[in-house]
């Protein structure tokens, strides 16, 4: 009974020290971080995504932690094609920073790119809770949505097996 003033003074404290800081996006204090995600814009926008990708990830084994880091490794992703990499990443920012109108943005758009337009639209209908239907994220992802999937592009071996027939056909030729 006599910690009792204690304890509840000590736990006020903390309910306190954690509301203030809930909602906020975590930063970084490391400057190395901060030129490694500069290099990695400047590629980007040079068009070299896989350089830009190559900073992106050096700046996230200095600080794992800065949900900026992935949504820049989201956008490298999606500008290589590769949406499926693009949604992982931008989950993981909105997991650091979960009101991220860019996390969630980023997220739908790629879902939409991929063709799947009902869960970009439950996104969009995320934003808009959130930001309203004027904010530019959620602008962004209704033109994304509108546009529609990106085309499917095919791999280099699908070409391939058509010009060279069926798997056994090849094999029944050099037999005679």
């Amino acid at each position: 009974m006599r910690y009792s003033p204690l304890a509840l003074a000590l736990s006020l404290a903390v309910a306190v020290t954690a509301s203030t800081s809930f909602g906020q996006a975590p930063q970084t204090d490391d400057p190395r971080v901060m030129e490694l995600l500069a290099m990695g814009r400047a590629a980007l926008a040079s068009g070299d995504a896989d350089a830009a990708t190559d900073r992106f990830e050096a700046a996230l084994v200095l600080d794992p932690g800065y949900a900026s880091t992935y949504l820049e490794l989201a956008d490298a992703a999606r500008a290589r094609g590769m949406q499926g990499q693009a949604i992982h990443y931008y989950r993981e920012a909105a997991t650091r920073d979960p009101g991220n109108l860019q996390a969630i943005a980023g997220e739908g758009a790629a879902m939409a790119e991929k063709g799947a337009t009902a869960k970009a639209e439950q996104n969009l209908a995320k934003l808009q809770s959130l930001c309203g239907s004027d904010c530019a994220e959620a602008a962004e992802l209704a033109a994304v949505i509108a546009r529609g999937p990106l085309p499917e592009v095919k791999s280099a071996d699908a070409g391939s097996h058509e010009a060279m027939g069926a798997p056994g056909t090849m094999a029944a030729t050099e037999k005679n």
